[in-house]
């Protein structure tokens, strides 16, 4: 790994600068790439991007001056009309406490519609770039940034724009790994959703009841664990009999195949009392039938309502008339649970789930589509696929596009 201030194209007549540094590699654990990349306290190169406005390419090193990427083009809740791929980007320039980050991976969401409609913010108006997380290399990084990253170390982030070849993270942003895995992706949100909302909200104790719909998914997989960790009996919902040997695999104790059964009839005769706790992901009649299963001071989570995000409204018709009532007759409680609302318990979330999937007490299930009839998400251009592949509820786990670079990288 290297760059030459002779590699680079220059505007204007002032060079960027280049720093050079002796450093001690880190010894804390997250850190650990770097040393197995750099080894010792070699010199090596940090670009103080503050200077970046004068870097033009990055001509004789691996990152090229150009990139493809998606952008939402048009307003809409239609993935395919509303998003367009651009092949020629311009590679951004992280500034002094930021990343470039490769992407190696990259994950699909339900939201991801919903973001491409512009439900999240109504005052953003299109261009604009989608994607909410990824894992991939840093491949340069301003002169703040150094003081904890290096050059080649594997990180994952959550940020909208990762939906590209490259993307530029603030360092305080980003979270370390000790390898490019998807499975690491896995819990950025789905994993930390199911954490952080289930240990806020769902008050789990030994023995309870617990009901995760679309229990199958990149979210319901670790509801399941979660709630088994808990000492819980879980009840899992899916689409098909795969799905419900997947879901016994990772613990769940009763699945229902919603397709082949009748899941109110099912929980009512297998829970008279009804259940203690729903994680609920699915929206419309699926909310309703999990609503009337709520045992008496139930609680019912909201971590969306996907059955609902294609319809222009975003919504789902439910019968609300009789909500109240039914709440107080039996003492039950609904929440709301957004990711977005929780930060403040992010980062425990997430180191404590990587501790759990790195001693192999966690589960991460990937599905790139390889059973999807044009097979495996590889490359932006199939993320169009791999959205379609989710709103057709095919998917096991969470779906995963890899990023393949063609170039030879050198760092």
């Amino acid at each position: 790994m290297s760059f030459s201030t002779k590699s680079g194209a220059l505007l204007g007549s002032r060079a960027p600068r280049w720093w050079w540094r002796q450093r001690q590699q880190p010894s804390c654990a997250a850190a650990g790439p770097a040393g197995s990349y750099f080894g010792g306290s070699r010199p090596r190169p940090i670009l103080d991007m503050s200077y970046s406005r004068h870097f033009l390419d990055f001509q004789g090193s691996s990152i090229p001056s150009s990139m493809k990427k998606l952008v939402v083009t048009k307003l809409s809740q239609n993935f395919r009309e509303a998003v367009t791929l651009r092949q020629d980007s311009p590679v951004p320039l992280p500034g002094d406490g930021d990343l470039l980050v490769r992407n190696r991976f990259v994950g699909i969401n339900a939201s991801d519609i919903n973001y491409s409609a512009g439900r999240y913010d109504a005052s953003v108006k299109p261009p604009f770039d989608i994607g909410f997380e990824g894992v991939g290399d840093v491949v340069a990084l301003g002169l703040s940034a150094s003081a904890d990253y290096t050059v080649g170390q594997a990180v994952a982030y959550v940020k909208a724009g990762s939906f590209a070849e490259y993307t530029v993270v603030p360092a305080k942003q980003a979270v370390p790994l000790p390898s490019v895995k998807p499975e690491f992706l896995t819990l950025m949100v789905s994993g930390a959703t199911a954490y952080i909302s289930l240990k806020e909200l769902g008050e789990l104790s030994e023995g309870k009841k617990v009901l995760v719909t679309a229990a199958a998914g990149g979210t319901g997989q670790f509801a399941v664990q979660l709630a088994k960790k808990a000492k819980c009996h879980v009840i899992g919902t899916c689409s098909s009999d795969e799905k419900g040997g997947f879901l016994k695999s990772i613990g769940c104790d009763h699945t229902i195949n919603y397709k082949t059964e009748n899941v109110e009839s099912v929980l009512r005769k297998d829970y008279p009392e009804g259940v203690d706790v729903v994680y609920e992901s699915v929206g419309g009649k699926m909310f309703d039938l999990a609503l009337n299963s709520l045992a008496t001071k139930g609680h019912l989570i909201v971590i969306g309502f996907i059955a609902g995000y294609q319809n222009p409204t975003g919504l789902p018709p439910i019968k609300a008339e009789l909500l109240p009532a039914k709440l107080l007759k039996k003492s039950a409680s609904i929440r709301g649970f957004f990711l977005n609302h929780y930060l403040s318990e992010y980062k425990m979330a997430l180191k404590h789930l990587l501790k759990m999937y790195e001693r192999g007490d966690l589960v991460c299930e990937v599905d790139f589509g390889d059973v999807s009839p044009e097979g495996k998400f590889t490359g932006l251009e199939s993320v169009f696929r791999a959205v379609d592949y989710m709103y057709m509820g095919k998917n096991i786990g969470k779906i995963v596009v890899e990023l393949p670079h063609s170039v030879n990288s050198k760092l």
